[in-house]
């Protein structure tokens, strides 16, 4: 580590893309990338290419091995990283128990894996073992309630997200065919893991709550929502697990009349700004959050490509990169520490559907 880079400094950035047919898709797999702090350049290290619709990535908490879902499959596989070189060796594959895993997350304690299963709609827990695979199922969960009103993408429940919240206490589930936002309590005992729903808090009718952030405080919490493309903020108390909605803002231009869908949501590490992408207009929503939570739309900045699905911060805020998957970029922009505002710097990654980009800086 240099004079100048932090613990927060990335190294390697890995990407997700979706690789099939049925997708209409581009991607080769996973991809492994140096990053250079200074330029924020990415140099190709790996490219694993027999892997089908790793859409969606996450570290363990030592960032030592990385979990995928294969998007639209039924399983998640485990890697080791060499922490020299970036370069990741499959451990193991295992059955979801459901159909299309889309995103998945890390317990507090390290030792189990959150997967949310999109199409059947519910969730799976895994056990994470010493070596990093994961082991058999150890807790699967459906979601109930009633559909949406949209017949396509409302059909049932389609859990989209599956965090904890910043007290590890909880699991914070945007469920986009049930307009909702699920709440789990959280309980381990060695090899075993139970979940309990506390809550489930309605959003705006057809709205399709996708993703989930939380402020650094964990006092605020903001919902994208993306069938209606909105925000909701809510007031979250972390004793009882519970959300109280406070706003809904659109993440649209008031002069925009053409059809667009909100994708991914990020939070700057200060808490002060929080960005929105948005798939048809093409572009990021960069919202102030004042004190009290409420949000102020400040900018709306061309993505530079076409579908920006994901998104993703560096872990120092230094930068953003959006990730738009029709037009095959991962597209850099620095953020305007003072102000939050973006501005694309010129780094442009080439990569086939990319849907996911995380950064490794241990």
């Amino acid at each position: 580590m240099t004079n100048k880079e932090t613990s927060q400094t990335p190294r390697f950035a890995y990407v997700g893309s979706r690789t099939t047919k049925e997708r209409n898709a581009r991607g080769v797999g996973i991809t492994v990338y140096r990053y250079a702090s200074e330029t924020g350049a990415c140099t190709l290290v790996q490219t694993l290419n027999d892997l089908v619709n790793p859409s969606f990535l996450t570290f363990d908490h030592s960032q030592s091995h990385l979990y995928c879902v294969h998007g639209d499959l039924s399983e998640v596989s485990s890697f080791a990283i060499d922490a020299k070189t970036g370069e990741l060796t499959k451990l193991n594959t295992v059955g979801t128990q459901g159909k299309n895993p889309v995103h998945l997350s890390v317990d507090p304690t390290g030792k189990f894996l959150a997967v949310a299963n999109y199409a059947t709609g519910g969730f799976a827990i895994f056990p994470i073992q010493d070596d990093g695979s994961l082991g058999e199922l150890a807790h699967l969960e459906p979601l109930p309630g009633e559909p949406g009103p949209h017949k396509v993408e409302q059909s049932s429940s389609h859990p989209h997200m599956i965090p904890f919240d910043p007290s590890g206490r909880f699991l914070v589930i945007p469920d986009k065919g049930l307009d909702g936002v699920f709440i789990y309590r959280v309980q381990q005992d060695n090899a075993k893991y139970g979940a309990t729903q506390v809550g489930m808090v309605k959003a705006r009718e057809g709205s399709g709550p996708r993703h989930v952030v939380f402020t650094p405080a964990g006092k605020n919490a903001y919902v994208v929502n993306e069938l209606d493309s909105s925000v909701t903020g809510y007031a979250y108390d972390a004793e009882q697990g519970s959300l109280k909605p406070q706003e809904i803002i659109s993440t649209l231009p008031s002069n925009f009349t053409g059809n667009s869908r909100a994708a991914a949501i990020v939070m700057a590490p200060s808490g002060r700004y929080l960005y929105v992408s948005n798939r048809g207009q093409d572009s990021v929503t960069t919202f102030a959050i004042e004190p009290s939570g409420a949000l102020s739309a400040k900018s709306h900045t061309s993505s530079q490509g076409r579908k920006p699905r994901f998104m993703n911060l560096t872990p120092d805020g230094m930068r953003l990169f959006v990730a738009n998957e029709e037009s095959d970029t991962i597209v850099s922009f620095d953020i305007d520490q003072i102000s939050g505002a973006l501005a694309a710097n010129g780094q442009v990654i080439k990569a086939g559907s990319p849907v996911c980009m995380i950064f490794k800086t241990i």
